[in-house]
C-alpha cells in the first residue's frame, strides 16, 4: 500500500481532484433541521450502487401468460425489486413442482404442495409464510378463489430459536484472521455500526459525515433510509481504504479478478462499475469460522455481536433498536436473551435466593 494512504495528512499527497474526493468523506454537507437524511447524490451514468441486483419480474420470459399477469400484480403493489423477486419465485417453485400452468391447479394441489413443503422439504416457517402469502396474492387477489378455505388452515409460526453471537474476543480473532484490508474494513464497519451485509457495501462516499460522526444508510430493509453514528477511528479507515482505490463514488467498489499486486488491484476497484458482491465476504467468513473453531456464524452474525455487545454494556433497548432500524420492538427483544450480563445478573440473584434458604 503506498505509503500516502497511511500518512498523518493524506490532503498534501493528493492532486485538487483527489482532495474533493476525499473532502466528500470529511466535510459535513448542509442539513435540514429535521433529523431525516440528506437527498442522495446523483448516481453516476454506469455505476451500480446496490450490492445485489434484482430484476423487475415484468421483464422476465414468463411460462404462461398468468404468471406474467402476476408479475404485473407485483410491479404495481410493491416498490422494491427484490420483494417482487421473491413472491414470484414463491409461484415459479409451484409451477416448477408441478410442470403446469399455476393457474389450472386446484385447491387439492395446492394443499398437497404445502403438506410436502412443511414434512418433507422441512422450509422453515418464515418460508413457508412467503410463499403462502405469494399463492394467496395470486389465487384470491389474481384469479379469484376467495372460497378457497387452504389459506386460512396452513400455520407456520416461529421457533424459538436464539442466533448465533460471537464473544468480543472471538470478533478480533475473526478480522484478525481476515488480512486483506479490502475485505477486513468493511467486516469492521459491519460490526461497529450493526450494518447489514448489503448496506454496508451499498455505501457511497456521500452517504459518509464524518466530521458530524455519522453514516447514512440509503434504501435498507423495507426501502427506510436510517442515520448511524460512525466512531471516529472508524472514519479514518475509511479514509484510508478510499485513498487506496479512489472511486468516484463507491465506499466498497467489487475488487475483480486478476493480479494481486497493489496497484493493479487499486486501478481495477477504481474503475469498478458496482460494489464488492456479498458472496465474496460470506465465503471469507465461512472459511474463518471453520478455520478458528467458531460457532455458525455468517456475516450478519457481526450484526447480532454488535446488538448484544452494546446491551451488555449499557446501551438502552430502544436506542438498539434505531441503530439496527427495526420496526417492531420485540425483534430487538431477542439479545436479552443472549447478554451475558443479563445471565450473570440472573446467577448472582439466584445464588442469594438459595442463600437464604434453610440447610
Amino acid at each position: 500500500m503506498k505509503s500516502s494512504i497511511l500518512s498523518s495528512n493524506p490532503r498534501l499527497h493528493l492532486n485538487p481532484t483527489g482532495r474533493r474526493r476525499l473532502d466528500k468523506l470529511s466535510t459535513p454537507r448542509p442539513r435540514p433541521s429535521a433529523p431525516a437524511p440528506v437527498p442522495a447524490a446523483p448516481t453516476p451514468p454506469g455505476i451500480r450502487t446496490t450490492a445485489r441486483e434484482y430484476v423487475n419480474p415484468v421483464d422476465y420470459r414468463h411460462p404462461y401468460p398468468s404468471m406474467g399477469k402476476f408479475a404485473d400484480y407485483l410491479a404495481l403493489h410493491y416498490d422494491a425489486n427484490r420483494t417482487r423477486h421473491a413472491y414470484y419465485r414463491q409461484l415459479r417453485l409451484l409451477h416448477e413442482s408441478y410442470q403446469a400452468d399455476p393457474a389450472t391447479l386446484t385447491e387439492s394441489q395446492l394443499r398437497d404442495y404445502f403438506i410436502n413443503l412443511k414434512t418433507r422439504k422441512r422450509w422453515k416457517p418464515k418460508s413457508i409464510r412467503q410463499a403462502l402469502a405469494a399463492v394467496k396474492m395470486f389465487f384470491v387477489q389474481l384469479l379469484g378463489h376467495s372460497d378457497w378455505t387452504l389459506f386460512s388452515q396452513i400455520r407456520a409460526r416461529d421457533h424459538d430459536t436464539l442466533p448465533p453471537v460471537l464473544t468480543r474476543q472471538q470478533v478480533v480473532a475473526l478480522l484478525v484472521w481476515i488480512r486483506l484490508r479490502r475485505y477486513r474494513t468493511p467486516l469492521k464497519l459491519i460490526y461497529c455500526c450493526g450494518l447489514r451485509l448489503s448496506e454496508c457495501l451499498g455505501l457511497t462516499i456521500h452517504d459518509i459525515h464524518g466530521r458530524e460522526g455519522k453514516l447514512i444508510i440509503r434504501s435498507g430493509k423495507g426501502c427506510k433510509d436510517r442515520v448511524v453514528p460512525l466512531p471516529a477511528s472508524m472514519h479514518r479507515e475509511l479514509q484510508r481504504y478510499w485513498l487506496f482505490h479512489r472511486h468516484p463514488l463507491l465506499l466498497f467498489p467489487n475488487v475483480g479478478r486478476g493480479s494481486n499486486d497493489p496497484q493493479t488491484v487499486a486501478a481495477r476497484m477504481h474503475a469498478a462499475t458496482g460494489p464488492m458482491p456479498c458472496s465474496s465476504l460470506q465465503r471469507l467468513v465461512i472459511a474463518a469460522r471453520k478455520d478458528l473453531n467458531l460457532p455458525a456464524a455468517s456475516v450478519h452474525t457481526l450484526r447480532h455481536s454488535f446488538a448484544t455487545h452494546l446491551l451488555e454494556a449499557g446501551a438502552h433497548l430502544h436506542t438498539i433498536q434505531q441503530l439496527l432500524g427495526h420496526r417492531q420492538i420485540t425483534t430487538t427483544m431477542v439479545y436479552l436473551h443472549l447478554t451475558h450480563q443479563t445471565t450473570c445478573d440472573a446467577l448472582r440473584l439466584m445464588e442469594q435466593l438459595c442463600q437464604a434458604l434453610p440447610r
